[in-house]
């Protein structure tokens, strides 16, 4: 008996858009070369591991066999009480990306009369927006930075037009690291029609040393169509745990609900998550120390004749342009893996204190971006 190939209208195809979309390209680990200590610096993950209590969280947990509770009720009681603010109004994701993603799911797409909504941020900043924007099927509006790596906030308003669903303000930038500040965001939202929802994503929030920062907290207070998305990946050391969660009016979080992925947060996660919010005081030292060492690399990078962006995350960007395949390949040379973004740069997080002084060494010895 022989198998015919199917026609090709007879196989599984995905989506059109899928085809289209970017790929995500997770940061890759380093690779082992003898005599060094290998270093990944390429994910922003946070170098620290999570403080004690979290560890006991981690360990007290048994009922791996039960599922979730799926509205985290403890984690939102314990945000509620942390940032002040109604527990009603906080929904939690699997990560900050997980909460995106449902906001997007609930927000932006393509509605029944077939026209897609149109979702405005910022380019480059975060990788996974086009695709989570396109998987939602809306329809991405790219605006391209400043030459200093920051919003165009100017052109971003002059895009919204009456397909316009949602914006994304990423504060600080990932992968450039300037933030925005308050007065400029205020500015910004008066010029957004109010049933625009602007998303306000704070992942690198605990981090921020510039005062003039926006709050995103105090902005959603006063705007009921701004959405607050922050995580525990980064600051809290949980990346692998996968607990982020958003801060929104009823006007928001009521349908949010509804499009919720149940149970996206583990007991586990939770518990975790709860513990530190509850020892925060250990939280802000570790931070401190990878500001410290963000200072100490910043410095030095100038010093050696870098221009650095304003750097607010726990990661430095060098604008390498052409040059950066070869700043890539010379850090796999020296057991530290990086994220680069062909024919524009490289980000690099801010890791233990050995990786961050071998990245200064290999700075201070390669040719200059622009």
């Amino acid at each position: 008996m022989t198998t015919q190939n199917p026609a090709p209208h007879d196989s599984l195809q995905p989506r059109t858009i899928i085809g289209r979309m970017p790929k995500y390209a997770a940061g890759k680990p380093p690779k082992e070369v003898p005599g060094l200590t290998a270093f990944k610096l390429s994910s922003n993950e946070n170098p620290l591991p999570p403080i004690p209590a979290v560890l006991d969280a981690i360990r007290a947990q048994a009922a791996i066999n039960r599922y979730p509770d799926p509205l985290s009720t403890k984690l939102r009681n314990a945000l509620s009480a942390f940032l002040d603010v109604p527990a009603d109004d906080i929904v939690t994701g699997a990560g900050s990306l997980g909460a995106l993603t449902q906001i997007l799911a609930t927000f932006a797409g393509q509605d029944d009369d077939g026209v897609q909504d149109e979702v405005i941020f910022a380019w480059r900043s975060f990788e996974a927006y086009p695709i989570v924007v396109q998987t939602a099927g809306a329809l991405p509006v790219e605006v391209p930075l400043l030459a200093d790596g920051r919003h165009d906030l100017d052109a971003m308003a002059e895009a919204v037009n009456e397909r316009t669903s949602v914006i994304l303000l990423c504060t600080p930038n990932n992968p450039t690291g300037p933030i925005l500040t308050q007065s400029e965001v205020e500015d910004f939202i008066a010029k957004v029609p109010s049933n625009v929802l602007i998303v306000v994503d704070e992942a690198y929030q605990e981090f921020v040393r510039d005062e003039n920062a926006v709050d995103g907290i105090k902005v959603y207070r006063e705007h009921t169509n701004v959405v607050v998305l922050r995580t525990f990946s980064k600051a809290h050391g949980l990346a692998n745990l996968r607990v982020g969660y958003s801060v929104a009016h009823p006007e928001v979080t009521d349908y949010l609900r509804v499009g919720a992925t149940m149970f996206a947060v583990s007991s586990l996660a939770e518990d975790a998550a709860v513990a530190s919010l509850a020892n925060f005081d250990q939280v802000v030292e570790r931070v401190q120390k990878i500001v410290d060492e963000r200072t100490r690399v910043v410095a030095a990078l100038k010093d050696a004749g870098w221009n650095i962006l304003q750097a607010e995350g726990n990661f430095v960007w060098l604008p390498l342009g052409e040059k950066t395949a070869g700043f890539l390949a010379l850090a796999e040379e020296h057991a530290l893996s990086a994220r680069g973004f062909a024919g524009e740069g490289v980000r690099v997080s801010i890791g233990e204190v050995e990786a961050n002084t071998r990245f200064i060494e290999l700075c201070r010895n390669y040719p200059k971006g622009s």
